[in-house]
C-alpha cells in the first residue's frame, strides 16, 4: 500500500474527488463480483431457494473472505498492463508500441497465475508485478475463451467468433487511464473506445465481443472525469461508440440492446422482470445492457444496484461487476458501505492499482517531491521490476 505521505502529496495534484472515483470503480467492481461470484451459476429460483425471497443481499463468505473471480483478477492485470505502457511512453526506457499490447504482456503473467501457486523464484519472463500477490493464484471460473488467449489477435486478425462477457468485464481500467494521454475533447472518447476494444479483442474476435467493451470503457471515462448526468454518460458513449462502429455489421443490434436497456429503467416492471427482458449476461452485449439497465434504475444508490445485477438466471459475477465498477466510478467509493469493504478478497491491492492509475498523469512531479521513497515506477519498469517483486514476496511471507 502507499504511504500516508504518499497520498497527501497525490491530493495536491488530484482532486480528492478524482480519488474517490478512481478507487470506487475498481473496488465497486470487485465489490459486484465478490456479491455474485457464489450465484454465478445458479438460476435465480435457485438463489432465492439458498438465500430468500429477496435473493443474495449480502457477501456469502469463503473462509471470513468475500471471493473475487476472474472478473477481479483480469481487470488488475488490465490495469498493470496500461499502466507499463504508460510509464514506456513518458520515460520512454525502450520500446513504443501500442498500449493494448503491454496489456497482452500482462495477460500472459495472469494465464501463469491460473496453472501455478506461486511465482517461481528466478523467474524473469513476467512483466507485472501482480505475479507477487499470492491470493491472485486461484482460478475462480475463467472463461475458456480467455483461458485460450493467443497475443497475436487483435480486431483485424481475430483468433474466434467469442462474443462472451470476458472481454467487457475487465477494461474498466482503460477509462480510468486514457484522459492521462489525451487531454482534448476530439481525441478522449477516440482512444478510449479504440484502446478498449482492442483489448477484448486479444480474445474475443467476434464484433458483439469488443464492441460493448469500448463503450463500456467510454462510461468509465466520462463517470469517472466529468460531472455528467449518468443518462447523459451512457447516451454521449453510445454516440462516440457509433462513430467507430456505425459501419459494424453487428453494431444496429448493439444499439437496439443498449436502448432497450434504458427504456426498461424506466419501465415499472420489477427488476427481475426487466432484467428476464434483456437477457442473462453471458454474452457481451447483454452483459453490458444488463449492467447500464441496473445502473440508471439505480444511479444514487449503489448497493441497490448491484443487488440487481446479481439476482438473475444468468452471469452474476460479471454483470455485478460492471455495474459495480460503473456506479462506483460515477457516485465515488462513498457510496460503497463498509460492510462490502471489511471482507473483500484483494481490498488493499485494488485500492493500490487504483491510486497507481490516478499517479500516473503526475508521477514525476509525485516522486520529485518524495525524493523517489515511493516504488512507482519500479512497479512499472521491467529492468527494476526483478527487485521490486522479491521485496513484495518478502513483505507477503
Amino acid at each position: 500500500m502507499h504511504s500516508r505521505r504518499y497520498i497527501q502529496i497525490l491530493e495536491k495534484y488530484v482532486s480528492q474527488d478524482q480519488i474517490q472515483k478512481y478507487i470506487g470503480c475498481l473496488i465497486g467492481g470487485a465489490v459486484g463480483d465478490a456479491l455474485g461470484y457464489p450465484v454465478e451459476f445458479f438460476s435465480l429460483d435457485e438463489i432465492k431457494a439458498k438465500y430468500g425471497e429477496q435473493g443474495i443481499q449480502h457477501y456469502d463468505l469463503n473462509n471470513g473472505v468475500a471471493e473475487v473471480s476472474d472478473d477481479t483478477q483480469m481487470t488488475l492485470f488490465t490495469a498493470s498492463g496500461y499502466l507499463l505502457g504508460a510509464v514506456r511512453w513518458i520515460y520512454a526506457e525502450y520500446g513504443l508500441g501500442a498500449h493494448h499490447s503491454y496489456c497482452r504482456k500482462s495477460y500472459e503473467d495472469w494465464l501463469l497465475t491460473q496453472t501455478r501457486k506461486s511465482m517461481p523464484k528466478g523467474d524473469t519472463r513476467v512483466s507485472s508485478w501482480l505475479m507477487a500477490i499470492p491470493e491472485l493464484y486461484h482460478r475462480r471460473a475463467p472463461g475458456q475463451t480467455c483461458l485460450a488467449f493467443n497475443n497475436e489477435c487483435n480486431i483485424d486478425h481475430p483468433n474466434n467468433d467469442s462474443k462472451g462477457c470476458g472481454g467487457v468485464m475487465r477494461v474498466a481500467p482503460v477509462g480510468l487511464i486514457y484522459p492521462v494521454f489525451f487531454e482534448t475533447e476530439d481525441t478522449k472518447g477516440s482512444h478510449v473506445i479504440y484502446e478498449a476494444a482492442q483489448c477484448a479483442a486479444l480474445t474475443h474476435g467476434h464484433e458483439l465481443g469488443y464492441i460493448p467493451a469500448g463503450c463500456f470503457a467510454q462510461i468509465i471515462n466520462l463517470a469517472s472525469h466529468t460531472d455528467m448526468k449518468l443518462d447523459d454518460i451512457i447516451e454521449r458513449s453510445l454516440e462516440d461508440t457509433a462513430i467507430h462502429f456505425s459501419h459494424c455489421q453487428e453494431f444496429p443490434y448493439f444499439l437496439d440492446m443498449m436502448q432497450k436497456a434504458i427504456d426498461l429503467s424506466m419501465s415499472a416492471d420489477s427488476d427481475e422482470i426487466c432484467i428476464a427482458k434483456i437477457g442473462e449476461g453471458w454474452v457481451a452485449e447483454e452483459a453490458l445492457a444488463i449492467a447500464v439497465y441496473c445502473a440508471l434504475r439505480h444511479q444514487d444508490d449503489f448497493v441497490a444496484g448491484i443487488r440487481a445485477a446479481v439476482n438473475h438466471d444468468g452471469d452474476s459475477d460479471s454483470t455485478g461487476s460492471i455495474t459495480g465498477n460503473i456506479l462506483g466510478a460515477y457516485l465515488g467509493l462513498k457510496s460503497i458501505p463498509e460492510a462490502f469493504l471489511k471482507e473483500l478478497e484483494l481490498r488493499d491491492v485494488i485500492i493500490e492499482i487504483a491510486l497507481d492509475l490516478a499517479t500516473e498523469k503526475n508521477a514525476s512531479k509525485i516522486y520529485e517531491e518524495l525524493n523517489l521513497e515511493d516504488n512507482f515506477l519500479h512497479k512499472y519498469q521491467i529492468r527494476a521490476l526483478d527487485d521490486f517483486i522479491h521485496l513484495r514476496q518478502k513483505n507477503n511471507q
